[in-house]
């Protein structure tokens, strides 16, 4: 009876110093070293443009993978509208007002378009702006913002005594803007297009 006992416990033994060398042997290649992070796999489409229509005060070109719309909103005037992206629940938001040479009012709208990115500072990680000139020789105020806010891109650009217009990018999902992060660069070069395309209209 004790020679039994005594074989099943060497028996046990030898089976558990076995797994032990075949777990350690098996992970011997494993790089336990923490991974980056990565992004969903997101197929972002070859861009290609095409030409506004509808008569506007202003013109420029967008994504042929977007939908021109008309901003439906209670307080949305003529010329507003949405650039949407089907694929990426994504829509460009543009508004235009006529300044008319009222100089009061365009001290209004530069300020409410400074306030609309300065606001996002509380959940912002970073925001950064600057003025780029087009192809077209405008001025546009940009601005770009990291973190969890609710847009990640905004310009706004006037020529002082006529037109002035803005943009902003905003998703229309609950998915972290990290794993959006390259379809938000996708939809910022597709807005550089349209704003190296923007022109006035009579």
């Amino acid at each position: 009876m004790w020679e039994l006992q005594n074989k099943i416990i060497k028996t046990s033994n030898s089976t558990f110093i076995l797994a032990l060398l075949l777990i350690l042997v098996g992970c011997g290649g494993e790089d336990f070293s923490p991974k980056p992070k990565g992004y969903n796999r997101i197929d972002l489409p070859t861009p290609q443009y095409q030409s506004l229509q509808e008569k506007h005060p202003f013109y420029f070109e967008y994504s042929t993978y977007s939908k021109i719309l008309r901003d439906s909103s209670r307080t949305a005037m003529p010329h507003w509208l949405n650039i949407y992206y089907p694929q990426f629940q994504a829509n460009v938001q543009l508004t235009y007002l006529p300044v008319n040479k009222d100089k009061k009012m365009l001290n209004n709208l530069l300020e409410d378009a400074r306030t609309l990115i300065i606001k996002h500072q509380v959940k912002a990680e970073s925001i950064e702006g600057g003025v780029i000139k087009t192809k077209k020789g405008l001025n546009v105020n940009v601005a770009e913002l990291s973190g969890e806010v609710p847009t990640q891109f905004q310009f706004y650009v006037t020529d002082s005594t006529q037109h002035f217009f803005r943009g902003a990018l905003y998703f229309r999902t609950a998915t972290a803007n990290d794993s959006l992060a390259p379809v938000i660069n996708y939809i910022k070069k597709d807005m550089l297009h349209l704003l190296n395309t923007l022109e006035w209209r009579p």
